[in-house]
């Protein structure tokens, strides 16, 4: 599988670049982290892109690089997530501004038929970012914010995050373990 990550301003930039780790090597990611996240991950935690251009199946664009391939439709890729995704970046998306290479790349993997996932990261929703996520979602995108899953076994931030995100690749056909399943028997 061939996936863009973008990763743009909003609080929970650590998600995304976790989201990025804890890809299994099979998978060829295409990153790009928007200037308002590398300001926004001073904030949460400035250590988190370490490593992170030594991973061999990551390649790390820069979001002001609008002749990366991923702004073409030609570029085959299989599938896109914006996590987090801003309300700013939500709303360039429902409405097709594509001013820098993550909506770039949203507006030709949508205008490809590729499938989408965004994560928005706001608390609460206004009026306008709910009817910019139900615009979305009638286009086919999956509209996926990093909402807490409150069983037992996730009593720490890590299992927490690795819930939020373990949910993410479910909704991407990604293989992982990354929290506990429910059986039959339960």
């Amino acid at each position: 599988m061939r996936l863009v990550v973008a990763i743009s301003g909003a609080s929970g930039v650590n998600l995304g670049i976790k989201f990025l780790k804890l890809l299994p090597e099979n998978i060829e990611a295409f990153a790009v982290i928007s200037k308002s996240a590398k300001i926004a991950l001073k904030y949460e935690n400035s250590s988190a892109l370490e490593n992170l251009n030594n991973q061999k199946n990551i390649t790390i664009f820069k979001n002001s690089d609008i002749a990366a391939p991923i702004a073409s439709g030609s570029f085959k890729i299989d599938k896109m997530v914006i996590i987090p995704c801003s309300m700013n970046t939500l709303a360039k998306c429902a409405y097709g501004f594509a001013d820098n290479l993550i909506t770039r790349a949203f507006s030709v993997s949508l205008k490809e038929k590729r499938e989408v996932l965004l994560a928005p990261r706001e608390m609460p929703f206004s009026l306008i970012a709910l009817e910019n996520m139900t615009k979305l979602s009638s286009m086919g995108v999956t509209i996926s914010p990093p909402v807490l899953g409150y069983y037992s076994n996730n009593s720490t931030i890590d299992e927490m995050e690795n819930f939020i995100i373990g949910k993410w690749f479910d909704s991407l056909g990604i293989e992982n373990s990354l929290y506990k399943r429910w059986k039959d028997d339960e």
